[in-house]
């Protein structure tokens, strides 16, 4: 039996400027919101999932599914600049004052519904067994970014990776994106280094299907097809 304290963290502000409430818009008849924290609660792996939030509306729709919000979020780390990685640990230090402390902190993007139980799960898994200090969800690059080019502001291309160039895309190296789904850290490491991408970062994999990280309405409509098309897949 493990002794680690882990916390699933949802950022979720109420600012959204893209997709205006997005977090808590409507997604296949139940809030954005709500598919996070429904994935995270059946996994059972998490000793508090707490949302972060500056929002009342996005507050009560987080209660009504199971989770806390024990402290409310300042405006300042509701608009950009401010990004995910100062909102964590904003987090960490308001959940320590109130006695809560923890080992790894898992931070679940609610713009990532298509992320299921097993996701959570195996990237947790993967995480301990590796004994990780920073994992992060990814997915292969649909093209590949070696065969990219850039022109010098004429009508003339040039390619990036010109050595890379002849190769057959067979032959170029696998690439991967961050799909916004699933970062895990060592509480530690991230409050030293500040960042959920320092090296050395593990990587989870996940297919592409459930891949989808909302943050406009083209992306909106492409993640209900997706999900149409995955229950489908899954009822044979």
């Amino acid at each position: 039996m493990t002794s680690e304290r882990v916390l699933a963290l949802i950022p979720a502000k109420g600012k959204s400027v893209r997709l205006p409430r997005k977090n808590v818009i409507d997604f296949m008849g139940k809030p954005m919101l709500a598919w996070t924290l429904e994935a995270a609660a059946e996994t059972g792996l998490f000793d508090d999932i707490v949302v972060s939030t500056e929002d009342r509306e996005i507050a009560e729709v987080s209660k009504n599914y199971g989770a806390s919000v024990p402290f409310v979020r300042p405006n300042k780390l509701a608009v950009d600049p401010a990004g995910v990685e100062i909102v964590a640990l904003d987090a960490l230090d308001r959940l320590e004052k109130l006695g809560k402390h923890y080992d790894t902190i898992m931070i679940l993007l609610a713009t990532s519904p298509l992320r299921e139980a097993m996701d959570i799960e195996k990237a947790l898994a993967q995480y301990r067994k590796e004994e990780a200090v920073s994992l992060m969800s990814v997915t292969e690059f649909e093209h590949s970014p070696y065969a990219a080019y850039k022109d010098d502001e004429t009508s003339y291309l040039t390619p990036i990776f010109a050595e890379m160039n002849r190769l057959k895309s067979q032959e170029l190296p696998k690439t991967y994106r961050c799909n916004g789904a699933i970062h895990i850290l060592n509480v530690e490491f991230f409050k030293k280094y500040k960042s959920y991408t320092c090296e050395p970062l593990l990587k989870y994999v996940m297919p592409r299907e459930r891949s989808v990280d909302i943050d406009s309405i083209n992306d909106l409509e492409f993640a209900e097809f997706q999900f149409n098309k995955n229950i489908k897949s899954k009822n044979g």
